[in-house]
């Protein structure tokens, strides 16, 4: 059989996973806190029919030799963590953090998440949780009675009740950060875990040591771009199409060698 049958096919394969990744990019284009995937790469083992530098018959020295490629295949699908826009909302429990860091949360079997998506709200016993009920750490809790436009959220974090000259702290929220956000775990629902990829988390005070200030009234939109996508899409179409004219050229080939009388 001939090396581009299966060549083409590894490259049809990449395209399709290309196609995959994009299309989930699209699908969240309006998902709050959402970062866009990018597929990567890397090509297969080479056959060496000559390897460079290779003394030839005539002992000269062959200068690049002849190598033959397999294909290609998926080294990573990775996150992008460039911001999103801003989008106002003026709600008090709608928070967005200006620069590096994710907001913390404890979910149900006690671990610790990461968030860049700050839609939170409070629940009926005054905690500040996400939308699916999963309380930020540390735990921020409102007297009851406490009317919602007293409070204030301040660039560190700072969450206080304001009545007239009057301020009453509450608890302080706090951010945290990777060396490497790419090797965290994708948990759906905005959420990430930590990893021996991503390294252990670096937990600070909003707008210090190196992490963004949290703005409050405000939600990180998704960094997707709908013409990088779009052009992405196109591009990957056209190599899935030009991967499978090798397929049906080697087929061809195939079939032009079977005639032979």
């Amino acid at each position: 059989m001939m090396k581009a049958l299966l060549t083409a096919a590894t490259g049809m394969g990449a395209q399709q996973t290309t196609i995959d990744t994009i299309a989930n990019n699209i699908a969240n284009v309006n998902t709050t806190g959402f970062k866009r995937s990018k597929a990567n790469f890397q090509d297969l083992l080479y056959q060496t029919l000559k390897a460079p530098g290779q003394n030839s018959t005539s002992g000269s020295m062959v200068p690049s030799g002849i190598q033959i490629g397999s294909g290609t295949q998926l080294s990573s699908v990775e996150k992008m963590f460039a911001p999103g826009s801003a989008i106002i909302t003026d709600k008090e429990t709608d928070l967005m953090i200006e620069g590096e860091g994710f907001f913390r949360v404890q979910l149900d079997d006690g671990t610790i998440a990461y968030t860049k998506n700050g839609n939170f709200k409070w629940d009926n016993t005054g905690r500040l949780v996400t939308s699916d009920g999963f309380p930020v750490v540390p735990e921020i809790t409102i007297p009851v009675g406490v009317p919602k436009d007293k409070i204030n959220i301040g660039l560190d974090g700072t969450v206080s009740i304001r009545d007239g000259a009057t301020v009453q702290e509450l608890g302080q929220m706090q951010l945290a950060n990777f060396i490497n956000p790419a090797g965290l775990d994708s948990l759906g629902r905005n959420l990430f875990g930590a990893t021996v990829a991503s390294g252990e988390p670096i937990v600070g005070t909003a707008s210090q040591d190196g992490l963004g200030a949290i703005a409050q009234g405000q939600l990180e939109g998704s960094n997707v771009s709908i013409v990088e996508e779009m052009v992405n899409m196109i591009t990957g179409q056209r190599a899935y199409e030009l991967n499978s004219k090798v397929i049906q050229t080697s087929d061809q080939m195939l079939q032009q060698t079977n005639n032979v009388r």
